[in-house]
C-alpha cells in the first residue's frame, strides 16, 4: 500500500509562483513513476509532469519552461515547481505513483489562478 497526500495549492494571480508537494508513505520503491496530474472544469484529466530514475523528467508541452519536478527519494517527496502560473493551470492537481500495476492517486490539491 501506497499513500500519497499532496499539498501547497491555493490561489494565484497571474504570473505568480506555487510549489505543490507530495508526501508518499508505504511500500515505495525508488525505482517507481511519480507523476503530477491535473483536472480542470469540465476537462479530461492530463499529465502535467513524471519524473523516473531510467527516463528523467518528462513535461506537457503547456508547462515546459514555467514548471520544474522533482524528487527526495530519501524524504519519499516529489516536488511541482510552478512559475508564471495562467488561468489555464486552474486545476485540481494529483499526485500519482505507479510501479509496474500498482497505480496509487493522492486526493488532489486545488490550484486557483486568478486577479
Amino acid at each position: 500500500q501506497v499513500q500519497l497526500v499532496e499539498s501547497g495549492g491555493g490561489l494565484v494571480q497571474p504570473g505568480g509562483s506555487l510549489r505543490l508537494s507530495c508526501a508518499a508513505s508505504g511500500s515505495i520503491l525508488s525505482s517507481a513513476t511519480m507523476s503530477w496530474y491535473r483536472r480542470a472544469p469540465e476537462k479530461e484529466r492530463e499529465l502535467v509532469a513524471l519524473i523516473t530514475s531510467i527516463h528523467g523528467t518528462i513535461y506537457a508541452d503547456s508547462v515546459k519552461g514555467r514548471f520544474t519536478i522533482s524528487r527526495s527519494n530519501a524524504r519519499n517527496t516529489v516536488l511541482l515547481q510552478m512559475n508564471g502560473l495562467k488561468p489555464e493551470d486552474t486545476a485540481v492537481y494529483y499526485c500519482n505513483y505507479r510501479s509496474g500495476t500498482v497505480n496509487y492517486w493522492g486526493k488532489g490539491t486545488l490550484v486557483t489562478v486568478s486577479s
